[in-house]
């Protein structure tokens, strides 16, 4: 597998997208490649990606990196086929599946019916190969067809569909929905676990996903990656998950402009999972800095030694009354020494600058505090919690400045305990006492009410001119200053919450509650956004699936249970 890229600045669309591609031939060979060459894609003015060349072969697993907006998902949509590419081209297995962050269906579509289709070419194909079998005595000439049927048959473990459906579905949390239920009454959660079902369910040649760790908890992310290691196909996921990259992915591909390759394999791929990568990471980062400031320092001394040669016919003596008789007699000699001396310098001069690397840019790096200073002894105080159907919590007390860990399966009530803190959700029983003089809410699915507004717009308008000029958006380190100039439609989903998140921290909050905030960034941000928990002075109350976060946690934690 090979995949070399020249990505610039990115830009997130807001559109609707399918969850996944049919197969338009069940009949196609199951175990072609997948290859883009010289991919580009601009929006508008806007390049995105430049030249991408990606060839990934059944068996292997590629997960995408990059900061938000680097280019990952455009470049799913576009080896998908959801998106055509501006130039280049792509050759694709039939099968294709595809998995957005947001999965959209039509109006009117059902649950089951979403997980019929699925099955529909593998009930299929197994009926073809009973009728094929059947008239394979009498008609010897239909062997090669039977051949061809029962080998895509065995990749996608036709006969076994029917049980993998129900088995996801069930640890997916979707077996108590109405199968004939219209998905319109779904969460965002739940349609995209049931759109991963169907997935799970066709068995496809080639699966492609955006983020697709969002929205699962415990059980249901040992089913994903357990389903993608038994893939005998091609995966291609764009995924924050540190954990899931970890244990997934044969290679790890950064879409982050950079100049010295990861151990050397031109610049981003890298054989192995996430931990590996990170360690690479660092090295080739040191070594381009490392590079860049011997060639600087390298190209400053010639620079000077070109400037000062002429001058140095007789360096470090004071003038002599021979010195005119000497220049008169050997002048013409030495001048053809100092221009030669001075030839040879521009032209080390030249290959030098020639072949310098560009200097390594800033990187985008979040070490603001989250929250204000707690007042008070005690931040949260609750007893006898009761929203009924969502949330059961007997007794909770976080002291001010504490920092508490919520878990618990899909279900449990964490994002409903946080819209009680918050004052968004009314419980139906119970004693909740919120003593904080600020308190922020990140929400998993941020929207905007101007989305034609600019970042740098929004923010302004939400803290108030004053308090944006005292703290702009730039310093925050959440948003590229190319981006805070973008419409909020155009952002990415990822770098939406950057914003909404940059929105909070401003405000300072004493409490600060954030709904798993690690969906939807960057690895790198995600480790920094852990640092600043540690570090805040405010109370800090966080609901998280996040495996690698909860791994590193060192405070108070309370695991919740499904509402009976």
């Amino acid at each position: 597998m090979e995949l070399t890229t020249t990505p610039t600045c990115a830009r997130g669309l807001a559109r609707r997208v399918p969850y996944a591609r049919v197969p338009e031939s069940p009949l196609s060979s199951p175990l072609h490649a997948l290859v883009g060459r010289d991919l580009s894609r601009s929006y508008g003015e806007q390049p995105v990606l430049d030249g991408v060349d990606v060839t990934v072969s059944p068996g292997q697993r590629l997960g995408l990196l990059g900061e938000n907006g680097a280019g990952k998902s455009t470049l799913l949509r576009l080896l998908a086929g959801v998106e055509a590419a501006d130039a280049g081209r792509v050759e694709r297995p039939d099968d294709i599946a595809y998995l957005p962050q947001e999965p959209h269906f039509a109006p009117g579509t059902s649950i089951g019916s979403v997980l019929a289709e699925a099955l529909a070419p593998l009930h299929e194909a197994v009926r073809d190969l009973e009728s094929l079998g059947a008239r394979l005595a009498d008609e010897p000439d239909l062997a090669d067809a039977y051949a061809e049927r029962l080998e895509w048959a065995q990749a996608h473990d036709a006969w076994d569909a029917d049980r993998r459906a129900d088995v996801a579905a069930d640890r997916l949390g979707l077996h108590l929905l109405d199968r004939d239920a219209d998905i319109g009454w779904l969460s965002g959660g739940q349609r995209s676990r049931l759109a991963l079902a169907a997935l799970v369910t066709r068995r496809p040649s080639a699966a492609l996903l955006d983020e697709p760790t969002n929205h699962l908890d415990d059980d249901a992310l040992i089913l994903l990656e357990e389903f993608l290691v038994d893939l005998p196909g091609i995966v291609v996921a764009a995924s924050h998950d540190r954990v899931f990259l970890d244990r997934v992915c044969t290679h790890v591909f950064d879409l982050d402009p950079g100049d010295v390759g990861v151990d050397g394999l031109d610049g981003r791929l890298f054989a192995g999972g996430y931990t590996g990568y990170l360690g690479a990471k660092q090295r080739a980062r040191l070594l381009w800095e490392q590079t860049y400031e011997s060639q600087q320092e390298h190209i400053g001394n010639l620079r000077r030694a070109a400037a000062g040669t002429a001058r140095q016919v007789a360096p470090n003596r004071p003038p002599r009354d021979g010195d005119r008789f000497i220049h008169h007699h050997k002048g013409a000699r030495v001048e053809r020494t100092v221009a030669r001396r001075v030839r040879d310098v521009e032209r080390r001069l030249e290959v030098a600058e020639r072949q310098q690397v560009r200097k390594p840019p800033r990187r985008l790096s979040f070490d603001q505090p989250l929250t204000g200073p707690a007042h008070g002894q005690t931040s949260v105080w609750v007893r006898d919690l009761v929203v009924r159907g969502r949330v059961n919590v007997p007794r909770l007390d976080v002291p001010a400045g504490g920092k508490l860990l919520v878990t618990g399966a899909n279900g449990s009530g964490k994002s409903s305990l946080l819209g009680v803190l918050a004052g968004g959700l009314r419980p139906d029983g119970g004693t909740v006492e919120v003593l904080a003089r600020r308190t922020g809410l990140l929400v998993q699915d941020v929207a905007f009410v101007h989305p034609d507004r600019t970042a740098r717009e929004t923010y302004a308008q939400a803290l108030g001119p004053d308090r944006a000029e005292g703290r702009p958006l730039h310093d925050l380190g959440l948003l590229h200053p190319r981006e805070s100039g973008k419409p909020v439609a155009d952002l990415s989903v990822g770098q939406r919450r950057r914003l909404a998140l940059a929105i909070l921290i401003a405000r300072s909050p004493d409490l600060l509650l954030l709904d798993e905030p690690t969906n939807h960034v960057s690895p790198a941000l995600a480790g920094e956004l852990e640092d600043a928990l540690g570090a805040s002075t405010g109370t800090v109350v966080v609901a998280s699936h996040d495996r690698w976060l909860r791994r590193r946690w060192q405070h108070q934690v309370i695991a919740l249970s499904p509402c009976a």
